[in-house]
């Protein structure tokens, strides 16, 4: 039983096994537009997405990880089908309820949704996440991770989605709770406002390389796609950064780059 990841650009991924397709962090911004990510701050976009959304092939869920620019964008709200079940944290379920998207669920930590096709049952489960330093977390949108689990009968995989996280103790949780996980994609870019890189400060509000690696060693993963690294101005750590950061630990074959628009099934 294979799952087949495909990158579309940012956070935004196909996730498909068998019959059942899910969307994560829908970003559709073409390049040269600007993500609005709260206080007055716009990212500009680096990087055009593989696809667009009415090229998407039928989607049975969206795992949303929280309410910013980058993750639900403009051209999201307009163009995707808003009788989409979409699976988030309680603070973007009501935003977009008032929205019209009518099946937004909000998600408390370690709660699961699932979808049943045939003999194929796909449950999503919200994971800890934490968008930034505290106190100053309050200031930015709740964040979720996502464990999706799928099943049919015989077997079950498992694929983590950090969501835009720092490491936090919060994480140490997951491998308790999920002993084996089969391939992770974790969110990296070591996001900084207001300017990424431009500036020599900030506040880091997602995993730089060093988080990154520390998260694959905390989840023994055995293989891992990172995104979420060159598609906006406010990134500071590099993809480069994190080859060179899982050599330096001997877990550079763990690494699966894909570029847009490509596959893996795994």
């Amino acid at each position: 039983m294979e799952i087949t990841v495909t990158f579309i650009g940012n956070a935004t991924t196909l996730i498909a096994v068998g019959d059942v397709t899910l969307l994560t962090d829908p970003n559709f911004l073409h390049q040269g537009q600007h993500a609005y990510l709260g206080y007055g701050l716009l990212s500009k976009r680096l990087r055009e997405p593989a696809l667009t959304v009415d090229q998407l092939p039928p989607v049975d869920a969206v795992v949303l990880s929280h309410m910013h620019g980058d993750h639900w964008d403009r051209v999201t709200q307009r163009q995707l089908d808003r009788s989409l079940p979409i699976l988030t944290t309680p603070h973007a379920a009501r935003r977009l309820t008032r929205r019209g998207f009518g099946r937004a669920q909000g998600m408390s930590t370690w709660q699961s949704h699932r979808i049943v096709k045939g003999d194929l049952t796909v449950t999503v489960t919200s994971l800890p996440g934490r968008h930034a330093p505290t106190p100053v977390d309050r200031l930015l949108p709740p964040v979720m991770g996502s464990m999706i689990e799928v099943g049919d009968g015989t077997a079950t995989r498992r694929l983590y989605v950090s969501g835009d996280t720092l490491f936090v103790d919060q994480l140490r949780e997951i491998p308790v709770r999920f002993s084996s996980i089969d391939l992770g994609v974790l969110h990296l870019g070591g996001t900084r406002l207001p300017a990424g890189s431009r500036l020599p400060f900030g506040l880091t509000v997602t995993m730089d390389a060093r988080q990154g690696a520390d998260l694959v060693e905390l989840l023994d993963l055995p293989k891992m796609i990172p995104v979420h690294f060159d598609d906006y101005s406010v990134f500071a750590s590099s993809l480069n950064d994190f080859r060179a950061e899982m050599a330096s630990r001997g877990l550079g074959e763990r690494v699966i780059e894909l570029d847009r628009g490509a596959s893996v099934a795994y």
